[in-house]
């Protein structure tokens, strides 16, 4: 992953004068210029030596003098630069009368002793303006954006780096909870370090501290009625209704997972493998993999039963015929006792 690799740099004091962070994770931007202004500048340098501007306010120009003028008491100086909207192809930004010539010129020739990091919170720049292309080139550029696998690795250097160790469906799981919200994740990790009384973080401990969606609460119900664990099934389905969720988004949630478990069922019986499953169903492998476990506690037919019920139900709740809450648990009785 390229980040990993800029911060490891900046760690060994291997700074660059140009950084480019551009994109939508603004905690993987956030964390970048942390670690340069740690590893530049000590606490007492910054007050001279780290100076912020906004371009949707300040021309080019006046940061880029700054940028040119030599360290007060210290060898490098920090010049951060946010919201270069002219590297974009954004209209009705207009607001300050930028002379980029002027910092197309300092790109091809920057101070050493002056580290500029160019905040960019843009999903996408515009590559065909000089300016852009001059710092694609130039600079060291990162591309704030994460895939499932990076945030996967990130999430095991972040524990790796706490003196933890994470067991593979621990990952998995958290994955699963938080998703690819990096603030959301590390808020979590940080907890989770707070709390855990060992070295390695296992799947029992993701379940304990981590909270979980309507959508993760209701995968773990299925999994629970699936096992045919009554007295599970129901306390999970009172808390989620404690929690004022309707009964009809429970139901909905429901229906949606027992009809993926009965369909990974009906493709493992093709002999399909795994994996083609998962990009059938256009779903992660680790849901397709809990999935064939769930299905081998019923048969195709019960589980078609169980569907055309709840669709049934779903008909009842919206016509308002019975109790809601209570025909979701009619339901779970007559499959379960």
């Amino acid at each position: 992953m390229v980040f990993l690799k800029i911060w490891k740099d900046i760690k060994k004091g291997k700074f660059s004068p140009l950084y480019l962070l551009y994109g939508n994770e603004d905690f993987l931007i956030n964390e970048t210029k942390k670690y340069i202004i740690d590893a530049a500048l000590t606490e007492e340098e910054r007050e001279f030596n780290l100076s912020i501007y906004d371009l949707e306010e300040t021309t080019v120009e006046s940061a880029v003098e700054d940028c040119q003028t030599i360290p007060f008491l210290g060898e490098r100086k920090v010049v951060i630069m946010h919201n270069p909207y002219f590297l974009t192809a954004e209209k009705g930004k207009e607001k300050v009368d930028h002379n980029v010539k002027v910092f197309e010129e300092y790109i091809m020739n920057p101070v050493p002793s002056t580290i500029l990091i160019l905040i960019a919170p843009y999903k996408k720049l515009d590559e065909r303006k000089k300016i852009t292309k001059y710092l694609l080139k130039n600079a060291v550029v990162l591309e704030a954006k994460f895939s499932e696998k990076d945030t996967k690795d990130w999430i095991r250097q972040r524990i790796t780096e706490n003196g933890f160790e994470i067991t593979p469906n621990a990952v998995e799981l958290l994955y699963q909870f938080t998703g690819q919200n990096l603030t959301i994740l590390n808020h979590e990790l940080e907890k989770i370090f707070l709390y855990s009384d060992g070295k390695i973080i296992d799947e029992e401990m993701i379940q304990l501290l981590v909270p979980k969606s309507l959508e993760n609460n209701i995968f773990v119900l299925v999994d629970k009625f699936v096992h045919q664990q009554l007295d599970q099934t129901l306390e999970i389905y009172h808390d989620l209704i404690k929690q004022n969720e309707e009964p009809i988004k429970i139901l909905a949630v429901i229906a949606s997972q027992i009809r993926f478990i009965a369909q990974v069922k009906s493709l493992i019986k093709q002999g399909y493998g795994e994996q083609k499953v998962a990009r059938i169903l256009r779903s992660h492998p680790y849901r397709v993999k809990l999935a064939i476990s769930q299905a081998n506690r019923f048969d195709e037919e019960k589980f078609l039963a169980m569907i055309d019920e709840l669709a049934d139900i779903d008909y009842q709740m919206k016509t308002g015929f019975g109790n809601k809450e209570s025909l979701l648990e009619i339901f779970f009785f007559k499959y379960l006792t």
